[in-house]
């Protein structure tokens, strides 16, 4: 773009690192190319977007967005009269920041913001990580320009005309090499001389492995190797009292969250890990020994169609 008007761009969505770390990396190579472009990220109010984001050296706005309750439908109506709200406050934050381009990433504050820049007559483009669409992406796909998918036959979800097969954006400081392999073994603490598994349930953490890994510790204890083990926000405390009873051995590394990937994925002779859209193509990318666990609470079961596109080519495992 021209130093006069450089290119202004929102991007919206989030919820977990499936879509944050997409969209970080959306917005990484727009200004590799566009240096003097201006980017606002749109996110939903309390969730980790509101952290990562930042972290990125972007500038972020939160909506007061949820997503609703098909268990508790009481719950639904506060959940309704934040939408409304959502959506003033979209409207707004697009009147206010001009964009030229908006691009939804799925998640709960893609939906108002999206919908605000499409009625504003401002092109929307969607990014899809998974093989079945998300709602959100669904419901905003008629208004969207172009929609970027990472899997064949998505004509399923979208109109044939708008899909562009893309892959996934992926984070690109995810370098596997002997000066990260290293410094890796110093981040962590770890001995060079051990084989490493990595463990990692995704960014909020996945119960089921989270259950195995605690049933397999004696085992783990008496084994040669070291783990690191990204257990998830919502069961941190819960794993790291089970370890200051003793009952998680030291040959475990526990993390809430890992900020390194970059050190991890460097230190690890083998990845179990869950099947989410944005972890398959980091797999893609690295080429490491992984074991795919896809999680049965998913829509469509989609985890399993993501992991078959590298069981299917032996370039993973599935349990």
């Amino acid at each position: 773009m021209s130093a006069l008007k450089p290119l202004r761009v929102i991007i919206s969505g989030g919820g977990t690192g499936g879509h944050i770390f997409p969209a970080i990396s959306i917005a990484n190579a727009i200004k590799e190319r566009w240096s003097d472009a201006e980017i606002l990220f749109v996110g939903a109010e309390n969730r980790m977007e509101m952290e990562r984001v930042p972290a990125a050296g972007y500038t972020i706005v939160g909506l007061p967005v949820a997503g609703f309750d098909r268990k508790n439908l009481l719950k639904n109506v506060s959940v309704a009269v934040k939408l409304l709200k959502s959506m003033r406050k979209a409207r707004a934050i697009v009147a206010s920041f001009k964009p030229d381009i908006a691009v939804g990433v799925g998640g709960y504050a893609s939906g108002p913001t999206l919908r605000a820049a499409a009625a504003k007559g401002v092109p929307t483009v969607l990014q899809e990580q998974n093989s079945y669409a998300g709602v959100t992406n669904k419901m905003l796909a008629q208004k969207a320009a172009k929609i970027c998918v990472a899997y064949e036959g998505m004509e399923r979800f979208f109109p044939k005309e708008k899909i562009v097969l893309t892959g996934n954006p992926t984070r690109q400081d995810l370098v596997v090499s002997e000066e990260n392999r290293q410094k890796g073994y110093t981040y962590f603490g770890l001995n060079p001389e051990r084989k490493t598994i990595l463990l990692v349930g995704g960014s909020l953490g996945a119960r089921t492995l989270n259950e195995s890994i605690i049933g397999s510790c004696s085992d783990i204890q008496k084994s040669d190797v070291q783990v690191i083990w990204q257990c998830g926000k919502y069961y941190f405390k819960e794993m790291s009292d089970l370890q200051a009873q003793g009952r998680i051995p030291g040959n475990v590394y526990l993390f809430d969250f890992l900020s390194r990937m970059d050190y991890a994925y460097s230190v690890a002779d083998l990845v179990i890990s869950r099947a989410g859209a944005g972890s398959i193509s980091e797999f893609s990318l690295l080429g490491k020994p992984v074991i795919l666990v896809p999680s049965p609470n998913v829509a469509e079961d989609h985890q399993t169609q993501n992991a078959m596109a590298l069981v299917k080519r032996n370039a993973a495992m599935m349990v």
